[in-house]
């Protein structure tokens, strides 16, 4: 039995929901059985957001247990230093470079090269996306599905870029469905290096 686990860290507004809705329907396409539950904290306010997603046969659970994800997609780089406790020791991080500080953080909040550098000491396999350049080819509402973009790219999914493509069509109305493959596309574009 092949299972993937997939855990989306972001906070609220980012599309971490979105994002775990449209792997799911990938997932469902191909025939797999699909788990997944949000953990939400303050979302409206910024707050933290945990999308557990799990693809595969005969799952049980939708929660993920720590190190036990296959992929993290990080759409805030604080949250996903706070989901790396998740991740494989061998697993894939996709991870957004910019820092969304907490409403009311004192002292200038973090800085997110410092946040990178701690990822960048606990994993093995991350792509780090460049919020400057998803915002300036897509808008800043796009980072979500240039991740995912990135990380179909990467292998991740038991799906393929024309699958989330085509789910992203089915989805949205046709303005917004170019918008997001798009953005699909930076993203495998960004991992691959081109």
């Amino acid at each position: 039995m092949i299972v993937t686990n997939c855990l989306i860290a972001g906070v609220g507004g980012q599309g971490t929901v979105l994002a775990s809705r449209l792997i799911a329907s990938a997932a469902l396409e191909r025939g797999l059985d699909v788990r997944g539950c949000e953990t939400i904290g303050m979302a409206q306010r910024g707050g933290s957001v945990l999308s557990h997603v799990r693809l595969g046969n005969n799952i049980a659970s939708p929660l993920i247990s720590p190190k036990g994800a296959d992929v993290i997609l990080a759409f805030e780089v604080c949250e996903g230093a706070r989901a790396l406790r998740y991740l494989k020791p061998d697993g894939l991080m996709i991870a957004c470079d910019r820092s969304i500080q907490p409403a009311g953080a004192s002292g200038g909040g973090y800085n997110s090269d410092d946040m990178l550098m701690f990822i960048r000491s606990r994993t093995t396999r991350l792509h780090v996306l460049s919020a400057d350049i998803i915002n300036g080819r897509c808008g800043a509402r796009s980072i979500n599905v240039a991740i995912l973009g990135a990380a179909v790219a990467c292998g991740a999914f038991p799906f393929s870029m024309e699958d989330m493509e085509k789910i992203i069509e089915a989805r949205f109305n046709e303005v917004y469905a170019n918008m997001n493959k798009i953005a699909l596309r930076l993203g495998e574009r960004l991992a691959l290096g081109r």
